[in-house]
């Protein structure tokens, strides 16, 4: 079942609608929307003044995404016409045009809309206004800081309600968002850098979002403060990603990003966008509480606490599939390390680095081209070796801040080295997973044979190096062992639990 044409002004019954910070009325084909009287630590509406001026400043920013909509500011007059307030005229949307109400029918195809809506949203980005205010808004110190006061005022809600939230829950949400945080200055930096902070909207709901058949028309973005509407491209996008899993279709959100990334050609780590969506979701469950705490026992208040439980579980969710991984893939020459290596970076995104491939480059020479030499010589003495993962895990690093996770592809017979690599996760926020590649070492010798006689490749060693390898290496008991005698994919199953679930899920 497709759209079917609606009027853009449909004539329904009035009524009123109320928020914590306006009434709006619909009266026929218009909406008129009062700011209250009222002041809290985040907004100012206390004199007619600062009304108007925010009433005014509602419809120059709504009209960016709205134009026809937004119809400008009218005066309450009372009966000697003397001004007293100031509303917001606005047309009046179908209510079952609302992308909240669309994605609940199962008998719609709502995915056009959705791909339309991501192109508007990717032009209004396009277009948006750039600057060095919305850059340090946009800034890792500012995330760091709004992440902090969401977390400190949730654990007040928690101390001053228990069993509102759960507390294992939330207490693991802090220590994932703060080691994923630690360390990230050089992605938000280029971030910056890449003009991708702009003056977005801010609060980018389904309910807000109508779609109609010349285009959606998205309204309500946040006025009252620049900062809440200053951030990454994806921090605004995280939003409606996280509202339409709240409703039950996540599946929509993923097609959104989708074609986001298509239109747009952004190139933003899937991390940081679950982290941006974990924090969205976070400031969900903060509203949602007080709610509930304003609630009297009853149907209204289980449901309230049922969706605060449901957001804060999709929060932990996006953090666990956010959490960077450094991979310590190693193992004897002819144990298909390298292979193993590939497929984990195919099937989950991450970035796969090799020994073999950075040995030859710093050499100076292609990969294909053979490098044949003694156990400990030339092209593989110590000095060469040491500069060589000095250099793959500097490369490493620099991934990691980035919010990469990586895949180490080499021996790892040196136990100084993997402790090198161990001390780079730490400080990249990185879990560091270790896994040790065997097979029968006939098994071995038939592979590496075979590899000499399809000609030059990024490895040269053989069995007699293997050997060498073999009877110098360091114990190695904090990895895990993978039989790589099996098929690359059963390795790949084998490797699963080490990894976590999660390990791909931001791919």
């Amino acid at each position: 079942m497709s759209l079917l044409p609606q009027e853009t002004a449909p004539n329904v019954p009035a009524a009123v609608v109320e928020t914590h910070i306006s009434v709006l009325v619909f009266l026929g084909k218009r909406v008129y929307k009062l700011k209250k009287p009222v002041r809290f630590d985040f907004l100012d509406f206390s004199t007619v003044d600062r009304r108007r001026e925010a009433c005014h400043r509602e419809v120059d920013l709504n009209r960016r995404l709205s134009p026809d909509v937004y119809l400008g500011v009218l005066d309450v007059v009372d009966a000697e016409g003397v001004v007293r307030d100031h509303m917001v005229e606005m047309v009046r949307l179908p209510d079952d045009r609302r992308l909240s109400s669309l994605v609940r029918d199962p008998a719609l195809d709502v995915e056009p809309a959705v791909r339309t809506l991501a192109r508007c949203v990717a032009a209004f980005h396009e277009a948006a206004v750039r600057g060095p205010v919305i850059d340090e808004h946009a800034g890792h110190a500012s995330v760091v800081a709004r992440w902090e006061q969401d977390l400190a005022e949730l654990g007040r809600i928690a101390a001053e309600h228990p069993g509102l939230l759960d507390g294992r829950t939330l207490a693991d949400v802090a220590v994932r968002a703060r080691r994923w945080l630690a360390g990230r200055e050089p992605l938000f930096a280029d971030r910056q850098q890449g003009g991708h902070a702009v003056d977005g909207h801010g609060d980018l709901r389904a309910d807000d979002v109508f779609c109609l058949d010349d285009g959606p028309r998205v309204l309500d973005c946040i006025e009252f403060s620049d900062r809440l509407r200053h951030g990454d491209v994806w921090d605004d996008v995280a939003f409606l990603l996280m509202d339409l899993e709240r409703l039950g279709r996540g599946d929509l959100g993923d097609r959104f990003a989708d074609a986001y990334r298509e239109f747009t050609g952004d190139t933003a780590p899937a991390a940081l966008v679950h982290v941006f969506v974990a924090r969205r979701a976070l400031v969900r469950v903060k509203v949602g509480a007080l709610r509930v705490t304003q609630l009297v026992p009853g149907p209204d208040r289980r449901a309230a606490s049922a969706e605060v439980e449901s957001l804060l579980a999709l929060a932990h969710t996006h953090l666990t599939a956010a959490e960077v991984r450094l991979v310590l893939l190693g193992g004897l020459p002819g144990t298909g390390k390298s292979t193993v290596a590939e497929a984990l970076g195919t099937e989950s995104g991450a970035v796969v680095m090799g020994s073999d491939a950075t040995r030859k480059e710093q050499a100076g020479l292609p990969t294909t081209v053979a490098a044949p030499e003694g156990f400990r010589e030339g092209l593989y003495d110590l000095a060469t070796t040491d500069a060589t993962y000095a250099l793959l895990l500097d490369r490493a690093r620099v991934a990691l801040t980035h919010g990469e996770s990586v895949v180490l592809d080499a021996t790892w017979a040196d136990a100084r080295r993997r402790e090198e690599a161990r001390e780079i996760g730490r400080r990249g926020g990185a879990r560091v997973v270790e896994l040790r590649c065997v097979c029968p070492s006939g098994l071995a010798a038939e592979r590496l044979r075979a590899r000499a006689a399809s000609g030059p490749t990024e490895s040269d060693a053989d069995e007699e190096i293997a050997a060498r390898v073999a009877a110098t290496a360091d114990d190695w008991p904090e990895a895990s062992v993978l039989d790589t005698s099996a098929s690359v994919a059963a390795c790949v199953l084998q490797a699963r639990p080490h990894l976590g679930a999660s390990f791909g899920a931001d791919r």
